[in-house]
């Protein structure tokens, strides 16, 4: 099982990135793709998830509006399309995948079994 995060970089307050995560060696279709953040110093947090073969997506209170997940399921590729971006936002992002990610706790890390090496955004002000 491999999750390849990518997209990352440095970008002005405002300004818009998009976050890739390719996955292989399971059933993508099976699986929900989440995207966490960790911020120097704090917790990592939950900050989108995609499930049900992209029918189902669910978001941080602190990204609705802004961010966008989508998925290629031809490409098994997640992406989190990040708008109007604040340097609150900086952090190392992380896709994860879980098999029975759930509605009321899909913000949690345990939910997931399998991590990628996260990607850094960086958002300048």
């Amino acid at each position: 099982v491999q999750l390849q995060a990518s997209g990352g970089g440095l970008v002005q307050a405002g300004g818009s990135l998009r976050l890739s995560c390719a996955a292989s060696g399971f059933t993508f279709d099976d699986y929900a793709i989440g995207w966490f953040r960790q911020a120097p110093g704090k917790e990592r947090e939950g900050v989108s998830c995609i499930r049900s073969g992209g029918r189902i997506t669910y978001y941080a209170d602190s990204v609705k509006g802004r961010f966008t997940i989508s998925n290629d399921n031809a490409k098994k590729t997640v992406y989190l399309q990040m708008n109007s971006l604040k340097p609150e936002d900086t952090a190392v992002y992380y896709c994860a995948a879980g098999r029975f990610v759930r509605r009321s706790t899909w913000y949690f890390q345990g939910e997931y079994a399998y991590w990628g090496q996260g990607t850094q955004v960086t958002v300048s002000s």
